[in-house]
């Protein structure tokens, strides 16, 4: 039995045609019906239909499905999709263990700083043989067959400064930035082109390839500006560039996570634009980036994404949801490229499904276009 025989189709003609003029709104300049809604939603979607967090990474075909069929039911985006942070690390020889409760993570360092030096960018031909290209392809051609109307095949530069740290581990990491600078470029520089790479073979079997590219370990709890300016922004601007120039995007989907306290203003200097482009901010110090604030700083160049406190999503408090969702969507409605509500990071696997119901309901309450 197949994972499409255990969920029935999605409303297309109702649910769907009206969430993808929705989702398509903000590129367009015709704004349709209210602000979308994107909670990030990835394991949680498995928990919501009877599974596990680890069916959800261990089956990606069965995980994106739920992502599918849990976005009809609170009305969320029309389109899939399905990731975790260290896409491209098993290419270069990292190990990757599935837990019970946890996305993917790394069993360890494999090498000392002193060996960056040998490090090889993953060529296209290595990358087919690998983990990574064969299991996104597998999944968007499950997509394709069975979910094709929610068909958006995504490549991953997900944290551009911290994934490659699990070669040598994240507090060795650190350190080089500040004594082996050239080393921890060289580091960061390999996992680039590895998902450069990817990213053109997945344009190369699709035609396009929306990209998806974060700041997770670089922000200002850890790092200063300037180096979250070296080691991510200017990373990340190299890293799309070179993707559009292979065929991949031109939509892209910027996540900077964690405290971006001060760091915000070193990305719009050093990011690439298009007109497909959404910008998502998590956090200012402890609370959710403000709104107003991101409109000001991109909306000349991008639709911005507003946040929820990703921890109230876990709070027995609907209202309190709702009332933050308010506060997001009254200042950042109007800004220029349009503006979607989502939460700070990705919705945590056992949210409460009352506290998504808030979010849709605050974006129909006060996300109304041309009701303002």
């Amino acid at each position: 039995m197949g994972y499409e025989e255990l969920f029935p189709e999605n409303d297309k003609s109702g649910w769907h045609a009206n969430a993808a003029k929705r989702f398509a709104s903000p590129f367009v300049d015709n704004f349709h019906d209210r602000i979308d809604v994107d909670p990030i939603i990835l394991s949680n979607a498995a928990v919501q239909c009877g599974f596990t967090i680890r069916d959800f990474y261990e089956k990606p075909e069965l995980g994106i499905h739920c992502v599918g069929y849990i976005s009809e039911l609170f009305d969320l985006l029309p389109v899939t999709h399905w990731f975790f942070s260290l896409p491209w690390v098993r290419e270069l020889g990292v190990t990757l263990e599935y837990k019970d409760t946890l996305p993917p993570v790394s069993t360890g360092p494999i090498m000392q700083v002193a060996d960056i030096e040998n490090l090889e960018i993953i060529s296209k031909e290595d990358l087919l043989k690998g983990s990574t290209v064969p299991l996104f392809y597998n999944m968007y051609d499950y997509v394709a067959k069975n979910l094709g109307h929610t068909l958006v095949p995504i490549s991953y530069g997900f944290d551009i400064c911290g994934a490659g740290s699990e070669l040598i581990g994240v507090e060795e990491f650190i350190m080089a930035t500040f004594t082996e600078q050239d080393l921890a470029h060289k580091l960061v520089d390999t996992y680039v082109g590895t998902a450069i790479n990817g990213a053109e073979l997945m344009a190369d079997k699709y035609g396009f390839a929306m990209l998806i590219v974060g700041s997770v370990l670089a922000n200002n709890d850890i790092f200063a500006d300037e180096q979250i300016e070296e080691f991510s922004a200017k990373k990340m601007g190299f890293y799309v560039d070179q993707c559009f120039r292979r065929g991949a995007g031109p939509q892209i989907f910027y996540h900077m996570c964690g405290n971006q306290e001060t760091s915000y203003k070193v990305f719009k200097r050093n990011l690439v634009w298009s007109p497909f482009t959404v910008t998502h901010i998590g956090y200012m110090g402890q609370k959710e980036f403000p709104s107003d604030i991101l409109k000001q700083e991109f909306q000349d160049v991008s639709t911005c994404m507003g946040s929820v406190d990703t921890k109230l999503m876990i709070n027995a408090n609907p209202k309190k949801v709702y009332e933050h969702a308010k506060d997001s969507l009254l200042k950042g409605r109007d800004a220029k490229k349009g503006f979607i509500l989502g939460t700070s990071c990705e919705t945590p696997p056992y949210t409460i499904p009352g506290n998504l119901l808030a979010l849709t309901r605050a974006a129909r309450d006060f996300g109304t276009y041309g009701t303002w």
